[in-house]
């Protein structure tokens, strides 16, 4: 962050500050939000966390996820809180497109803007930026930023356990995404408390019969595999959605599950939504699905870990799926 000094002087005296990610956050959104939130709050000034829509219930150990302000649920209380506010925090996110009907309210904000992301391409909507498409997670850059105001020893369990929440979820249990970095901050992490078996437990196996019957479904009935280019994908449709009642979280991870297999190089996850189809795509090494969904399905985020979404029949984003999966596959080696 090229000018920290002027927001160091910001940061000096209480402000009013609302903090924001993306829609349909996950742990690395909230993790970043809420562990910075009760940094600042440490340190005199005054929250609000908003999120434009509601979190996945496995979250809901986070300290403070209870007095977050859901824009869907409250959207007075939502814009009321960006009115007061003299800075405004933007994490986990490059485009105020990514948190739908505030974007707009953000922009006619007259207080200062912080953006903390690991996306590619930020848009240039905030005074301050502090952007690094090598980080793991915006946790990583939160506490980055919190070390870099000389508070590395201020962080408590419940700001430890938020950030280092963002860290194993965007990671995948430090599976991929990593850099030297990412390990040294889960180390301080680790220096002030945090324990990172109970989080891993809390994240990882919690999951109820529900959401192995889910994923039972989609393993033996909804499945296609494209040996030829190393492909797989699952697509759940409506009435899926309707027979096994699935809710927001309960495909969670689902579409890691297609790269366990050696010869598998990417893998997505379909899901038929009322009015929009999303795409969850993920890859292996240099295979790029940040391209494959920009291009392609009006969506965006990492390397090896992207998603879109396009309103369209279902049937046409599963044929437009395998039409693009040769142009961006055609050099892979398939493994025997």
């Amino acid at each position: 962050m090229e000018n920290i000094e002027e927001l160091k002087s910001l940061l000096s005296s209480p402000q009013n500050i609302t903090i924001i990610a993306h829609r349909n956050p996950d742990g690395d959104a909230l993790g970043s939000a809420l562990g910075l939130s009760a940094y600042l709050k440490q340190q005199g000034h005054l929250l609000k966390v908003v999120m434009p829509s509601e979190h996945p219930k496995v979250f809901d150990y986070l300290v403070g996820i209870d007095d977050m302000i859901i824009f869907d649920l409250k959207h007075d209380e939502a814009r009321e809180a960006f009115r007061r506010a003299s800075l405004i925090f933007c994490l986990d996110f490059n485009g105020l497109d990514r948190v739908d009907k505030l974007g707009p309210v953000i922009a006619e904000c007259e207080a200062k803007k912080v953006l903390i992301d690991h996306h590619l391409d930020p848009e240039p909507f905030a005074d301050f930026v502090l952007s690094d498409t090598g980080a793991s997670s915006t946790a990583e850059l939160v506490y980055e930023f919190i070390d870099s105001l000389g508070g590395a020893q201020d962080i408590n369990i419940p700001i430890g356990e938020a950030l280092f929440t963002g860290l194993i979820t965007d990671t995948g249990s430090f599976k991929y995404n990593t850099r030297s970095q990412t390990y040294r901050v889960a180390a301080a992490l680790k220096d002030r408390g945090v324990d990172d078996y109970y989080l891993s437990d809390k994240i990882f196996n919690s999951m109820k019969e529900k959401h192995l019957r889910i994923l039972g479904h989609c393993l033996a009935n909804r499945m296609k595999i494209i040996p030829e280019y190393g492909a797989a994908y699952i697509y759940l449709n409506r009435k899926d959605y309707i027979d096994f009642d699935i809710q927001r979280g309960d495909t969670e991870g689902i579409v890691n599950y297609m790269l366990k297999m050696d010869n598998i190089v990417m893998a997505g996850l379909i899901s038929e939504q009322p009015t929009i189809v999303k795409l969850s795509l993920r890859s292996k090494g240099d295979i790029s699905v940040q391209e494959i969904c920009r291009q392609h399905f009006n969506g965006g985020g990492h390397k090896n870990a992207s998603g879109g979404g396009v309103y369209k029949p279902l049937s046409y984003v599963l044929r437009k799926l395998e039409e693009v999966i040769p142009q961006h596959l055609t050099k892979i080696e398939i493994l025997s």
